[in-house]
């Protein structure tokens, strides 16, 4: 309960930090099948939750994917729960590009690449980046 109630944790998540902490699976499984049935641990709130907070912090929907995924969270929750956020994700790409490097577009192809890889770190599509920084400026 102490784990819950700081934050919101995926099944998996909260399974391995019992078991780390040398409860038995045999032990923890049942505790956790309650606490799922008395709603107290619910994925599709993990998922929202870490969803608003990682878009907040201008990752991209590749990452918190990807993030979603190593927690143990369902594919079809991981999807869901990414786009049903309502995000503007070419919005949040150029937010997070003018955060890291200013207003002024990228001068060059290599300023532009430099700052495409960034966003593709950050977890954007290419399509994405390409909306928030515009086509490269002539290789030259």
């Amino acid at each position: 309960m102490d784990l819950l109630a700081r934050r919101e944790h995926s099944r998996v998540e909260l399974a391995r930090k019992l078991s780390r902490k040398g409860f038995a699976t045999e032990l923890s499984a049942p505790v956790l099948d309650q606490l799922a049935a008395d709603g107290l641990l619910d994925e599709s709130r993990f998922v929202e939750s870490f969803v608003s907070s990682r878009v907040r912090r201008g990752q991209g929907p590749v990452r918190i994917g990807a993030e979603l995924r190593q927690r143990g969270v369902a594919e079809d929750t991981r999807d869901e729960g990414v786009a049903g956020a309502e995000v503007d994700w070419v919005a949040r790409a150029r937010e997070t590009q003018r955060a890291k490097f200013g207003k002024a577009p990228p001068a060059d192809y290599r300023e532009w690449a430099r700052q495409a890889r960034f966003l593709q770190y950050r977890g954007f599509t290419t399509a994405q980046i390409r909306a928030a920084l515009g086509e490269p400026p002539g290789q030259g």
